[in-house]
């Protein structure tokens, strides 16, 4: 009776040990470092998951899965999103990744955009969400108002950055956590004391460095350039900007502002309203804003681009002196514009 006793326990223990090696031993089969498996529905079933698992080679013991599913209780825990596999990872780590709902996080990368739609562009790219049903919550004065934002003011509370996000995450979610990094930005580096200092609101100072990354790509002239729109503010004198103009129109691709141009009526043009547009029209780097507010003390009310077209400007104190400027720019670019037809 004894041997049977040992022999049963020995028997028991060998299955236990193989139950722990395949609980804790790499379950996967699949090539690559990791994979991501992509659970589409919100409440998938039991059987849907496990099938699934097996079909992108990520569990080899069914029985197994289910077994320590059922002990963990994962089954009404596992939502829709995407989730990270690492190559030999074991079946326990998988069933914890899902009772814990640990998604893969996916960044959203911020760069320059000038309109809602180029964020719901973004989204729709990188995240659960298409860029469709993404413009209409960018646009939702709900959930604008819960940020303390409008459809003109939606880009201040967006610092061009990398945000990370689970694939699945609310597009308003994904708008309150950038906002709030909106909101710590401007506690840093006294960014909100220089810009009372300089008698703007940081709202106002966000507006200039957006009109300023329109105009040029020289981080080395910002600061001059900043200083004419601010020069201009002071005295009175209206921005005449043509990044504003173009982002009235909506048309992004002018090379020339003319006259029938100047006179529309749209409250970005600046040629016709005094003072800053109501918001800004892009979303400036952050070495552009820092621009706008370290910018230096000048004289500068005009500027324009070199004639040889690259990417410096002449910057002047007076109209006579800007308008040589101009005029020699404006032949060069008639030729610039013939020479591309």
């Amino acid at each position: 009776m004894k041997k049977v006793l040992l022999a049963l326990g020995i028997s028991l223990s060998i299955i236990a040990l193989i139950a722990l090696w395949i609980a804790y031993g790499s379950s996967t089969s699949f090539k690559d470092e990791n994979k991501i498996l992509l659970v589409e529905d919100e409440n998938i079933s039991k059987e849907s998951l496990i099938q699934l698992l097996q079909d992108e080679d990520v569990v080899s013991n069914k029985f197994l899965f289910a077994q320590l599913g059922n002990q963990f209780n994962i089954w009404e825990r596992v939502k829709k999103g995407k989730f990270r596999i690492k190559k030999g990872e074991s079946i326990l780590g998988i069933v914890r990744m899902f009772r814990n709902n640990k998604q893969a996080e996916f960044n959203l990368v911020i760069n320059k955009i000038r309109l809602p739609e180029d964020l719901a562009k973004l989204i729709g790219k990188n995240f659960s969400t298409d860029s469709n049903e993404a413009i209409k919550i960018l646009r939702d004065s709900s959930v604008l108002a819960s940020i303390h934002s409008n459809s003109t003011s939606l880009l201040f509370n967006i610092i061009p950055n990398t945000y990370t996000f689970y694939w699945s995450t609310p597009v308003d979610k994904m708008l309150e956590k950038i906002s709030v990094e909106a909101k710590k930005f401007w506690d840093e580096k006294e960014r909100a004391s220089k810009a009372e200092k300089l008698g703007l609101t940081p709202f106002q100072v966000y507006i200039i460095a957006s009109i300023v990354e329109e105009e040029t790509n020289n981080d080395a002239e910002k600061g001059n350039v900043a200083s004419v729109y601010m020069n201009r503010l002071k005295i009175e004198m209206p921005l005449a900007a043509d990044p504003t103009l173009k982002f009235g129109l909506k048309d992004f691709t002018l090379r020339r502002i003319l006259n029938i141009h100047t006179k529309v009526n749209s409250p970005f043009n600046t040629y016709k309203n005094k003072g800053l547009p109501p918001g800004p029209i892009c979303t400036p780097s952050i070495k552009t804003i820092d621009a706008v507010l370290n910018a230096p003390s000048t004289n500068y009310l005009f500027f324009v681009a070199d004639a040889a077209m690259n990417g410096t400007h002449h910057f002047s104190s007076n109209f006579a002196e800007h308008q040589r400027y101009a005029n020699i720019y404006h032949k060069a670019l008639t030729i610039y514009l013939a020479n591309k037809k």
